[in-house]
């Protein structure tokens, strides 16, 4: 095995990438970063019938956004152990299936799937447990162990359908120890021979996947929870082939936010959150999913919010940067236990990168929110205008959100606000406002600042007689950042517009 730590992320072109698999990829990218080694992507497409058109490219794209490049395979510049897709890898397994068919470790099977249906049926009819293809049952079967050589030749002739099989030894113990969850046990005797080789001429996940691992140099495989049962019987091709196997750390689930089991998208379409990175839109059927992408997540808060969903740091640090996050991951510090999915607390992770953005690039958001809307606007302003929404906000849109009447005066005013705060005395008091305000000759938030305190002082008023009214006029709101940089903002001659349309709307 090489001593550089190579590790790889194997996706099926079956649909969009679920972001337990865009977890499984940052943990094996964190991993080979932290060592120096190598990250490799690799499309196990060996079962055509689900190949989803589009789905490759969908992968590609997520995990570019995600800042998860590969350094090599489909995307990655190196490409010295290519081709990187299996299906076009298919003339090279057949070496690998005659090689174990030689020394005894897989046998032929021409058995159809007719016929093992029926058996699997009478047993399930006789209250049996599920059926095997085993070393009990296969000596009852049509292969090349029940068969004469010459007959098993002349089938292969006359182009009978086959499979080829692995042949596990009776009652051997498969033992070998897994990063996450320590030493792991499994006896032959509750294993089947699986199917290596397909009568397609393709072979099953198992096979390639072994065979591609060994070949790519691949030193440490990080994968799902789903795949620890199918463990014990790549361990077992490992030694049938006399290869040294990889390390071997078995990632836990994503639960659902609210009970038992792995999380779906119909968990997510029924709490109202995406369970892709990206949008996804099936070319096929039509069928589309939303991401986190256009939701308005970055894509640091994104992957920070992944990293520790089954990981800790064994620290109290929560918000971490990509160079961060490889400075301190730890394979060992992976949990055993499914880490339950928490959007509320993605969406503080997006909140807290938002914040810490520079006034320079709150203004970036901003403005492609307002191009978006086509509304106009001085961008001069914009940096001052972003910083002072961004505490109220979540994703980049909200600064507009929160903030949109200062580009669109209001059409309404918070009745709430109106009904408590407008009294009788409002529309004088505004209009006394602003006619100081238009001698102003520096509308700047100190001077507007200076010229309210100054009224209130002349008109010995308190700011509660006063500020509310002010802030309804020109916001339509009863709440808000500062009403002095507000006005810097606007310009004279819309605050006075503004005063002057609430006046002749709120008498």
């Amino acid at each position: 095995m090489s001593s550089n730590v190579r590790v790889r992320f194997a996706p099926s072109p079956t649909g969009p990438l679920h972001i337990g698999g865009v977890r499984t990829a940052l943990y094996n990218y964190l991993f080979a970063k932290k060592h120096g080694g190598d990250f490799l992507l690799r499309i196990e497409d060996t079962d055509q019938t689900r190949f989803v058109p589009g789905a490759e490219q969908y992968i590609i794209e997520a995990l570019a956004w995600c800042g998860i490049s590969p350094d090599e395979g489909i995307g990655g510049e190196t490409i010295g152990n290519g081709p990187y897709r299996q299906s076009e890898r298919k003339s090279l397994y057949r070496k690998y299936v005659d090689q174990l068919l030689a020394v005894d470790k897989a046998y032929i099977a021409f058995d159809t799937s007719e016929e093992l249906n029926t058996l699997r049926q009478m047993a399930k009819d006789a209250g049996a447990t599920n059926w095997q293809y085993n070393y009990i049952t296969r000596g009852n079967m049509k292969n090349s162990l029940t068969l004469p050589k010459e007959e098993v030749k002349a089938k292969i002739e006359a182009g009978a359908s086959y499979v080829v099989r692995i042949k596990l030894p009776r009652d051997h113990e498969v033992r070998f120890e897994d990063t996450i969850r320590g030493w792991v046990s499994v006896n032959t005797n509750n294993m089947d021979d699986k199917v290596l080789y397909k009568a397609d001429g393709m072979p099953t996940y198992h096979l390639a996947n072994i065979v591609d691992d060994h070949l790519m140099g691949i030193t440490h495989v990080i994968r799902g929870e789903e795949w620890l049962p199918s463990a014990p019987l790549h361990v077992m091709l490992y030694e049938a082939f006399g290869w040294e196997r990889p390390v071997f750390a078995h990632l836990p689930l994503l639960l659902k936010p609210d009970g038992p089991g792995k999380l779906s998208k119909r968990d997510g379409d029924r709490l109202g959150f995406p369970v892709f990175p990206i949008n996804w839109s099936n070319p096929e059927t039509g069928e589309t999913a939303s991401g986190y992408r256009e939701l308005g997540f970055f894509p640091s808060p994104f992957v920070n919010m992944l990293a520790l969903l089954g990981w800790n740091p064994g620290t109290e640090q929560e918000v971490f940067n990509l160079q961060g996050l490889i400075e301190a991951f730890d394979l060992s510090k992976v949990s055993k236990s499914g880490a339950k999915f928490d959007f509320e607390k993605g969406k503080w992770f997006n909140q807290q990168y938002l914040r810490a953005l520079s006034e320079s690039e709150l203004a970036v958001e901003l403005k492609k929110a307002l191009d978006k809307e086509g509304l106009s606007y001085n961008e001069a302003h914009l940096g001052k205008i972003a910083t002072m929404m961004s505490e109220r906000a979540t994703f980049p849109q909200d600064l507009l959100a929160e903030g949109r009447y200062l580009f669109i005066p209001p059409a309404t005013y918070d009745e709430k606000t109106r009904n408590k705060r407008w009294g009788k005395d409002s529309a004088g008091m505004l209009q006394d406002l602003a006619a100081r305000f238009e001698t102003i000759p520096d509308f700047t938030e100190t001077n507007i600042e200076a010229a309210f305190k100054g009224y209130l002082a002349e008109k010995e008023l308190g700011f509660g007689k006063v500020g509310p009214s002010f802030r309804l006029a020109l916001t339509g709101r009863g709440l808000g950042p500062s009403m002095f940089t507000i006005c810097e903002v606007l310009g004279k001659q819309e605050v006075l517009s503004r005063i002057a349309k609430a006046v002749e709307i709120l008498g």
